[in-house]
């Protein structure tokens, strides 16, 4: 084990689970982050998923839990924006707690029965992992106690933003001790996310990690014009079966299409899935499971995916859909490529979405060649087509109507009107 983790005084037990994990040497944001946080400084932190952020919180939470007085309620509270990305940070938790005796975590979200999380939420537990939608429905029923709080934990703000989550955020962070320390993750810094920042943190240090994930260098990323549905399902039926594919994962823009897009799929003959927002938690888990474990290889999903999946087994990401934003494109194509493996990204693009490819290279800094497949290729643009902007109309003379005079006749017309 590299003397990085040695050398900051974690307890014992946790060093032994993260020599069990395999880490031989920290990441960028855990060299940076971890000793701020156990000196107990507030983090602003930007960073992407996949470079090791969930350890740069959990390993010093969970020894300054252990080292500590313990109360029997929560002292520590990570909010995550989805019910995904919850179970993963819960899973990775109880990794490296898994030789801490009495260390209990709990973990709730939307989705799943209330009544096994309450029962749950009852019993003495020191760590709490929660979207903020279902433990908002917990603190009304005064079925949690977060007034002992010491430190918060905001995982991938900008996308808790991005879903309309601010308003019960604050409501969660105003009913922690205001002397809290706050941790706040995010892939990208917008505005919004700076604003949330300044009202939650004190006096924050601010760490940008910058890794091969934010160009995307060990993802081939490339393009299909496709004219219309029908095309985009053609080059779908023929890259499916590719045999550098194994596991893929195709990204549609809505919960309709998903299901549909599905259906045609499974009666084509492939071991499909689907993820979506429509779905309860135990199907989305067993959905994921099942990706794991090779009972499908295919999962349409919609971007409630694009983050806090990690299946390092997906070799392929499929845009059927463009995303609505880049950074959704950056995160979905981000399900592939994990662990440092190789993978590929291909968007299908139509001749109206020219501009949004641009703006995504603009943003990694990579250009984004497009493919052709012999027999699926697109239709030439037409020539000569009309270069104005559609509903343009060319302004006519004044007073010149359809049918009307002559110009000679509506310049004598003007000339009246004016009273010349």
């Amino acid at each position: 084990m590299d003397k990085f983790f040695d050398q900051l005084n974690l307890h014992n037990d946790i060093l032994k689970a993260v020599e069990t994990e395999g880490y031989t040497e920290p990441t960028d944001i855990q060299k940076q982050a971890i000793p701020l946080v156990i000196e107990g400084q507030d983090l602003l932190a930007s960073a992407q998923t996949g470079t090791g952020k969930t350890a740069a919180f959990l390993l010093p939470i969970l020894n300054k839990i252990v080292t500590g007085e313990r109360t029997g309620g929560p002292r520590a509270l990570v909010l995550a924006p989805t019910r995904e990305l919850a179970l993963q940070i819960e899973t990775q938790a109880k990794k490296y707690s898994r030789y801490l005796r009495a260390f209990k975590t709990v973990c709730v979200l939307g989705g799943a029965p209330m009544s096994v999380q309450m029962r749950k939420l009852s019993k003495p537990f020191d760590l709490l992992i929660a979207t903020p939608g279902r433990l908002i429905d917990f603190m009304d029923r005064k079925k949690v106690d977060i007034t002992g709080i010491e430190v918060l934990v905001l995982d991938e703000a900008d996308r808790m933003l991005d879903m309309g989550f601010i308003d019960p955020v604050k409501k969660i962070a105003a009913k922690t001790p205001s002397d809290r320390q706050t941790l706040l993750f995010s892939a990208t810094m917008p505005k919004s996310v700076i604003k949330l920042a300044e009202h939650l943190l004190r006096d924050p240090t601010e760490v940008k990690i910058h890794h091969q994930h934010d160009k995307n260098e060990n993802i081939q990323q490339n393009l299909h014009y496709a004219d219309d549905l029908g095309h985009k399902n053609r080059l779908l039926d023929h890259i499916l079966n590719e045999k550098s594919l194994s596991n893929a994962i195709v990204f549609t823009s809505t919960k309709r299409h998903a299901s549909k897009l599905l259906r045609e799929l499974q009666d084509k003959g492939y071991q499909t899935g689907a993820m979506h927002g429509d779905m309860s938690q135990r199907q989305r888990t067993r959905t994921i499971t099942e990706l794991k474990n090779g009972k499908i290889n295919i999962l349409v999903a919609t971007d409630v995916a694009a983050r806090g999946i990690d299946v390092k087994s997906i070799t392929h990401v499929i845009n059927f859909d463009m995303p609505q934003s880049v950074e959704d494109y950056v995160h979905r194509i981000g399900r592939t490529g994990r662990a440092g493996a190789k993978g590929t990204a291909l968007s299908f693009v139509t001749r109206g979405e020219s501009y949004f490819i641009k703006k995504i290279e603009k943003y990694t800094g990579q250009i984004i060649d497009p493919l052709v497949i012999t027999g699926l290729e697109p239709k030439a643009p037409k020539k000569n087509q009309n270069s104005e902007p559609r509903n343009f109309r060319q302004r006519r003379p004044f007073g010149k109507k359809p049918g009307g005079p002559s110009n000679g006749q509506n310049k004598r017309f003007t000339k009246r009107r004016h009273g010349r």
